[in-house]
């Protein structure tokens, strides 16, 4: 049976998800540093829900 070689470059996709992950680490560190875990936390998963309800880019209604 033989292997495949492992992939050694990544792909033009994975190159833009490793920069959205740090775009993302980053933006948490500075949440975090100014405001605490909670809210850091709070935020993110608040923001996961609006993504899961597809509610990004909407505009909000008071």
């Amino acid at each position: 049976m033989q292997t495949e070689p492992m992939q050694t470059e990544l792909t033009p996709e994975e190159k833009s998800k490793d920069i959205f992950f740090e775009r993302l680490a980053s933006l948490s560190e500075d949440m975090v540093a100014e405001h605490g875990k909670d809210f850091s936390m709070g935020a993110l998963v608040l923001a996961a829900r609006f993504i899961a309800e597809d509610r990004i880019g909407q505009k909000r209604t008071s």
